[in-house]
C-alpha cells in the first residue's frame, strides 16, 4: 500500500492516484471545516478538493507530509472563506464590528463549565499558538505536521505549543477543572 506522500508524488502525472487521497483524509478536513465554519464545511471541503488536486504538482515531500500539505491547504481554503465573509459584511453594513471566527468554534467545546474561561485564554493567545494549538488538539496532526500547516520551523511549533499549553494549563488550574500535571493536547 502506498504512502500519502508517494501518492500525492504519484499524482502530479498520474491524477488517478489522487483518488486515495480523498478517501483517506476526507472525513479529517471536513470536521476541520465543520468545527471552524459549520455552515461551510461541505463547500469548503470541495473547494480544498479542488484546489489540493489543482495543485498536486507543486507538493515536495521534503516540506513535509502530504497530509500536512492537505491541511495548508484546507487552512488557505477556509482563510479566503473568512475573508471572504467579512468583505460581505462590510458592504452590508460597514458600521458594524467584524466577529472573532473563533468564538464559533469555542461555543462547540463539550466543557460547558470552562467554556468561558479556555475562550478567553484562547483568545488571548497569539494567532499562531492557537491554530497550532487546535491542529494538534482536533485535527490529531504531529507538531511537525501543524507548523508545515502554519509555515513555520518545527522547533519553532513545539515551543510555542508549549508556551500555549502551559498559558492554558495556569488559566484553568486555578478553577480546579485542570490539574497543574498532565499534557494538555
Amino acid at each position: 500500500m502506498e504512502t500519502d506522500d508517494e501518492l500525492l508524488v504519484r499524482s502530479a502525472g498520474e491524477a488517478r492516484a489522487f483518488e486515495p487521497l480523498v478517501g483517506r483524509h476526507a472525513t479529517a478536513l471536513h470536521g476541520y471545516f465543520a468545527r471552524r465554519a459549520p455552515g461551510a464545511a461541505d463547500d469548503l471541503l470541495a473547494e480544498a478538493w479542488l484546489q489540493a488536486f489543482t495543485a498536486r504538482g507543486t507538493y515536495d515531500p521534503a516540506r513535509g507530509t502530504a497530509r500536512a500539505w492537505l491541511f495548508g491547504v484546507a487552512r488557505n481554503v477556509l482563510a479566503a472563506h473568512w475573508r471572504g465573509e467579512a468583505r460581505q459584511r462590510r458592504e452590508v453594513r460597514a458600521d458594524e464590528p467584524s466577529s472573532d471566527p473563533w468564538y464559533a468554534v469555542d461555543r462547540r467545546l463539550d466543557a460547558a463549565a470552562v467554556a468561558p474561561l479556555i475562550r478567553e485564554t484562547m483568545a488571548e493567545l497569539p494567532h499562531v499558538e492557537r491554530e497550532l494549538m487546535l491542529l494538534v488538539a482536533w485535527e490529531q496532526l504531529s507538531p511537525t505536521e501543524a507548523a508545515a500547516v502554519v509555515g513555520i520551523p518545527a522547533g519553532t511549533a513545539r515551543s510555542r505549543l508549549h508556551r500555549a499549553r502551559a498559558r492554558l494549563r495556569a488559566a484553568l488550574a486555578p478553577s480546579g477543572t485542570l490539574p497543574l500535571t498532565g499534557d494538555l493536547t
